[in-house]
């Protein structure tokens, strides 16, 4: 389901008026030709525009592109451009909803980028809805031919790694990224991972320049971004929105104990700290914002998304195959009310340990949640510690794959 609030004051810019999915000819009417014209000229645009990756790191894109077609110049090898819409995020929904209301915005910016960085391939690599895709870049007349590929569901699938390893034909799992994959990816070409909302606003950097593209947001952090929320009593629903835009704008904070910001490699925040933050690039991560109602426990809602998170994991190093596991466990004690001993202890201290030593950046998501939660639920921990807990609701609601 997606939703546009009135008072955003902001047009939908990458989403379908209505709800309905733009075909060829809807979506050309809609935005205009794509003109492909100097390279150098669109990566000045792009710089200008501000426009940053919308898949969780928030890297300035133009800096991502001069570094691709840096690398395939020095290489002599073209590049190959691959567009992320794996969303392997359990509680987000944006980049599916995008690639289902707005496919062409998407393939638009797919061949933006690949003429900025002088690529040879194109590919979009997605775990839904890839017939249909099929079909939509069959209707396009593109200068780069591209091929979808289906991806399996897991959580890392998405990683760029693990995504150019498995656009490659190996299999999805997450590599030590030395060389990265910018210098040598698919096929050992220089390679741009690049997330297919980020492509979307990129398509119209290139159709209208950076001066439109800034009328939204903030001077410091231009345009709208896609978010999925999860309010009580409520379907999921994606909404656009401006940087800057206050977050209890957003989603309604009555009743409600703690925010989940940015996703399952977010931040638990309390609700009046999230109440006066807003709309941010830097922490909005997957662009997911869950509220959690005072009535549900966010200790016991944490010790889900960890034991999902450690299963996830791809068991290639250390970090992963032991560390995850092991404080998915412990925060599965500290979630049962009950003695905790040393459990608090021994998670902020198996944290420090984690991050930062594995092949990809999943235990450091990890530990970026597991340390919010335990200053977040403190309060709710101590009750637990004591035998109690405040909640009076059990039902889930983050939703976790394997429980569906």
């Amino acid at each position: 389901m997606t939703a546009t609030f009135p008072d955003l004051y902001m047009s939908p810019r990458l989403l379908a008026p209505g709800g309905a999915p733009a075909d060829l000819s809807t979506h050309e009417q809609r935005y205009g030709p794509l003109r492909h014209g100097d390279p150098a000229a669109l990566l000045r645009s792009v710089a200008e525009s501000g426009l940053t990756g919308r898949g969780g790191a928030a890297f300035p894109v133009h800096r991502k592109l001069a570094a691709v077609a840096d690398a395939g110049r020095r290489t002599g090898r073209a590049p190959v451009v691959v567009a992320n819409g794996a969303e392997g995020e359990p509680a987000s929904r944006k980049d599916k909803t995008l690639l289902a209301l707005s496919p062409h915005l998407v393939l638009d910016g797919l061949q933006a980028a690949a003429q900025a960085v002088g690529a040879g391939e194109a590919y979009l690599a997605v775990e839904e809805g890839a017939s249909y895709l099929e079909s939509a870049v069959a209707h396009r007349k593109d200068p780069i031919a591209v091929k979808v590929v289906r991806l399996p569901k897991r959580f890392l699938s998405g990683q760029a790694s693990a995504l150019a390893r498995f656009v490659g034909g190996a299999e999805a799992l997450p590599a030590h990224q030395d060389p990265p994959v910018r210098e040598r990816g698919v096929g050992r070409a220089p390679t741009l991972v690049q997330n297919v909302e980020t492509l979307a606003h990129l398509a119209l950097v290139a159709r209208y320049g950076p001066d439109w593209y800034r009328t939204a947001g903030t001077p410091s952090q231009p345009g709208s971004a896609l978010c999925t929320l999860h309010a009580p009593g409520h379907e999921p629903r994606v909404v656009e929105a401006p940087f800057g835009m206050p977050l209890h704008r957003l989603i309604p904070l009555d009743g409600i104990s703690a925010v989940l910001l940015g996703g399952y490699h977010g931040t638990w925040l309390p609700a009046p700290e999230a109440a006066r933050l807003p709309l941010d690039a830097g922490t909005m991560g997957a662009g997911v914002i869950a509220a959690l109602p005072a009535t549900r426990c966010g200790v016991a809602e944490t010790a889900r998304v960890l034991r999902y998170l450690a299963l996830q994991s791809a068991g290639q190093c250390g970090p992963c195959l032991n560390g995850l596991p092991r404080m998915a466990a412990a925060f599965q004690t500290l979630a049962t009310p009950g003695p905790q001993s040393t459990t608090r202890t021994d998670l902020a201290r198996w944290s420090g340990l984690v991050e930062g030593r594995g092949a990809c950046h999943h235990p450091d998501g990890t530990v970026r949640l597991v340390r919010s939660a335990l200053t977040t639920f403190a309060p709710e921990l101590d009750a637990h510690a004591r035998g109690l807990c405040t909640a009076t609701d059990p039902t889930p609601l983050l939703p976790v794959p394997q429980e569906s």
